[in-house]
């Protein structure tokens, strides 16, 4: 069954007038937040890692003339303050920054190399953390924002053999907690969205390379509560809801959006 928003009801602006930058975009939950946060009305900045066919598709999807592509890695704070310079100028300065770029790195420990740990948490969260650091200023000055950070249930919990993404995941949610208290006398919140199985991708990449493909989609949704993987969309719509005024008393907090996998006690 679909999730995704219905053409057909024309929804209540719920971002309008603001300005969101939306890291990852090319695909995925961060291309489903980029098209939700245009359709609420917000002037959208896709951060790409690279300017091609699909980022381009993406943006063309948004069906609007107030969004823009932006290439930029993460991991170089150079390039970061180029993109948020560049979407000041173009929009004004940023009201919200979705940091959704991020990557898998699954291993175990021994077997990990430094250049995977440290690409790791380059990517999933000092990456995050480039990119708030170059959106604060401009929020402070407004005297508002929101940040959104997308985490992971491996922020709560251990699967083994994914070393160390639950360790940069849990930093995440940790720098989420540091700021929202850090700046929340000045108008900014800060808030976490931890997804679990989401059909994105890279899941789906990760079916195809199983032994039998549907037997290993077939048993993800079995062991999830309510017997179906989540969308991208359905984690949009969380993002949505954090970055708009309706969430304004909602600051330094994590939101799970697994079915409630995390919460099972066995399997």
């Amino acid at each position: 069954m679909s999730h995704r928003p219905d053409p057909r009801i024309t929804p209540l602006p719920r971002l309008a007038g603001k300005v969101a930058i939306v890291t990852g975009a090319t695909q995925g939950i961060g291309a489903a937040t980029a098209r939700l946060f245009a359709m609420h009305g917000a002037k959208v900045v896709l951060n790409v890692l690279e300017d091609n066919a699909q980022a381009r598709e993406t943006l063309a999807s948004l069906d609007t003339q107030d969004a823009m592509l932006f290439e930029a890695d993460v991991t170089h704070p150079d390039a970061v303050t180029r993109m948020v310079a560049a979407a000041t100028e173009r929009f004004g300065a940023p009201d919200v920054l979705v940091n959704n770029a991020g990557i898998n790195v699954f291993n175990d420990p021994l077997s990990l190399s430094d250049d995977e740990w440290t690409r790791c948490f380059e990517v999933d969260l000092k990456g995050a953390w480039n990119c708030a650091k170059a959106v604060l200023p401009g929020m402070l000055e407004l005297g508002h924002g929101s940040i959104v950070n997308i985490a992971s249930v491996h922020g709560h919990k251990i699967i083994p053999h994914c070393f160390p993404y639950p360790v940069a995941k849990h930093g995440l949610i940790g720098l989420t907690k540091a700021l929202g208290i850090e700046y929340a006398a000045r108008g900014i919140r800060v808030n976490s969205i931890s997804p679990g199985l989401v059909l994105t991708a890279i899941a789906e990449a990760g079916f195809a390379a199983a032994p039998d493909p549907e037997a290993e989609r077939r048993r993800q949704e079995a062991i999830l509560p309510n017997k179906r993987i989540g969308e991208p969309e359905e984690i949009a719509y969380t993002a949505l809801f954090l970055a708009s005024d309706e969430a304004r008393y909602i600051n330094a907090a994590d939101i799970r959006i697994d079915g409630g996998r995390s919460q099972l006690y066995h399997e």
